[in-house]
């Protein structure tokens, strides 16, 4: 049985980002499919499913990443992305890559919590005490971008209280 809606509502009913994170621990996403699952393994439609394990090697200028995460004075923390030689396209996500555009994923403790399309995320909630917060950039057919075979990605360590 699919648990990622009982989880989502739990998420929803429970003070929403603590749930979310619950629930993506649990292989539950926000993107449209379950991460859990090992998509090598079975055959199904290419358009609705991707493997989180295809690389793309940028050519011409590499895209840069580099993070800053400050505690929101209402509640949990935002993050912001500064990127240079790379635009968000979430009007194209899913479709063919596009050199220089695409979108982000979010991880916490190796965990995916979400798609990031702009250079600012809220995160609601995260599990106490030491977190890594990791963004990587992915193309427009998600697949993780990397320069010289190097993943283009940052990570922050966030003692979260």
């Amino acid at each position: 049985m699919d648990r990622s809606i009982p989880l989502l509502l739990i998420g929803l009913v429970f003070g929403g980002g603590i749930g979310f994170v619950i629930a993506a621990s649990n292989g539950a996403t926000l993107d449209g499919h379950d991460h859990a699952t090992d998509h090598g393994t079975v055959a199904h439609d290419t358009k609705a499913h991707h493997d989180h394990s295809a690389t793309a090697d940028v050519t011409g200028p590499a895209p840069t990443l580099s993070l800053s995460l400050t505690a929101d004075p209402a509640s949990g923390w935002n993050l912001h992305l500064d990127v240079t030689n790379f635009n968000f396209a979430p009007e194209h996500a899913s479709q063919s890559a596009v050199t220089g555009e695409g979108h982000a994923h979010l991880y916490a403790n190796g965990t995916k919590l979400a798609r990031i399309y702009g250079a600012w995320y809220h995160i609601g909630s995260l599990p106490k005490g030491d977190v890594d917060i990791r963004v990587a950039l992915y193309s427009n057919d998600h697949k993780a971008l990397t320069a010289d075979g190097q993943p283009i990605s940052q990570t922050l360590t966030l003692n979260a209280p």
